[in-house]
């Protein structure tokens, strides 16, 4: 923090809990943070200790790993991980770090491995993670006590979230609610197409509120514009009274079988709803129609629109009909992020024949290119002395006070005293 925001520390030159509480405590009501939220080190610290490393977080598409022996690596702050499906064909993950003497062992992105074999000295681990060889360790060494470190692994219908806390959260209740809206797109069958990742210089909250309005898209998104509605009900929060047109479409896809319904977590923390494009419009694409000749999954009419689901901190998406979108965002710093977007289409599609990966891509491509300018843009401007905070919409950006709303309240619980002295 600037001398002018200095707070005091603790012994071990950590940020003062109560300090943060204050500031949360003293933010003015529908106003967006104070600058330090955005660009101080020490605050995205406690965002990482206390949020990311202790929720659910989207990891990939289980169809990333469609044999025994696939796997992913992901690294999210301090931690590396690796995500990899085993003979058993259950998908697991695991900390990436050699039980010997901690060196990485999967150093791709991605690949295929029949066992995870530590390139230092050749520790080799079953794909369950158990320990299977270790070279000269001694009579007295016991391989069941070396196996690698599990990291908390959940599959929802084609989707896998990882936790990297000692005891993870409830998944059971999410899971619940958001699996009928996705098993009818099938994304058990589903491969990736295409996948795209670029670093937004701005703090991962600013990713954030930028998604959950389209206040800014008239100005900003004309290709995303064909088809998505600019309308602030399909991006905002109800405040308990869905619109007609909205209720006309929720009970259409209902009666066709499509869940569809808005449903928002207690907590704020998720969202799901089945949200309508623009009349006539089938996909994003620049005409409108369809991406994908082979569609995925149950869809009884083109135009049943995109189930929008997010799950803070790390992922929103979009379900249409011909194909899926998903996004994940991962911290890097205080003041960059990272956003991976992957389109997935069925299986069994062929790339010139059911699709056109150019048409398929290109919507979102250009619309991640100008939310990275967007994003880049309010972060340069929130770092001058002169940034004080501002109001929020009352009709445009009640999505992005949701999420501000969720973020602190979620801080605040988890830096109070009593939460530390539980820890």
């Amino acid at each position: 923090m600037s001398s002018a925001q200095a707070r005091p520390r603790g012994a071990a030159g950590e940020p003062e809990v109560n300090t943060i509480q204050s500031l949360i405590a003293r933010r003015k009501p529908k106003h967006t943070l104070e600058q330090a939220f955005y660009t101080d080190p020490e605050i995205f610290q406690a965002d990482l200790e206390n949020i990311h490393y202790r929720d659910w977080l989207f990891a990939i598409a289980a169809c990333e790993l469609a044999k025994p022996g696939d796997y992913v690596t992901y690294n999210v702050g301090a931690y590396r991980v690796v995500i990899v499906r085993g003979a058993d064909n259950l998908i697991r993950a695991f900390h990436n770090t050699c039980r010997h003497r901690g060196s990485i062992i999967c150093k791709a992105a991605k690949g295929n491995a029949p066992k995870l074999v530590c390139p230092y000295h050749q520790w080799t681990y079953e794909l369950d993670g158990s320990l299977l060889w270790a070279r000269d360790m001694g009579p007295d060494f016991d391989p069941r006590q070396h196996g690698l470190k599990t990291v908390h692994c959940r599959e929802l219908a084609g989707l896998v979230y990882i936790c990297l806390a000692d005891e993870a959260p409830d998944f059971d209740s999410f899971a619940e609610v958001a699996r009928p809206y996705l098993e009818p797109h099938d994304l058990g069958n589903a491969k990736v197409a295409f996948e795209s990742s670029i670093v937004e210089n701005g703090n991962w909250k600013l990713v954030w509120e930028n998604n959950r309005e389209c206040y800014h898209c008239g100005g900003n998104h004309p290709a995303l514009c064909r088809t998505f509605p600019d309308d602030p009900a399909v991006t905002g929060i109800e405040d308990g009274n869905t619109p007609a047109h909205l209720q006309a479409h929720f009970d259409r896809c209902e009666a066709a079988g499509l869940p569809s319904h808005f449903r928002l977590d207690g907590d704020g923390q998720y969202r799901l709803a089945r949200m309508p494009l623009k009349q006539g419009a089938e996909s994003y694409t620049m005409n409108g129609k369809a991406a994908v000749r082979r569609g995925m999954g149950h869809a009884p009419f083109a135009d049943a629109g995109a189930l929008l689901k997010f799950h803070y901190p790390t992922t929103w998406n979009h379900f249409l009909a011909d194909h899926s979108i998903v996004f994940r965002v991962t911290p890097i710093s205080a003041t960059e992020t990272e956003v991976t977007t992957k389109w997935l289409v069925h299986k069994d599609a062929v790339e010139g024949v059911d699709y056109d990966l150019k048409r398929l891509t290109e919507v979102w491509i250009a619309t991640n290119e100008e939310d990275r300018e967007v994003v880049e843009n309010n972060q340069q401007g929130i770092n001058s002395p002169a940034y004080a905070p501002g109001p929020y919409s009352g009709t445009q950006e009640t999505g992005v006070l949701q999420f501000v709303e969720w973020y602190c309240t979620t801080l605040a619980d988890r830096l109070a005293p009593d939460a530390v002295a539980a820890e």
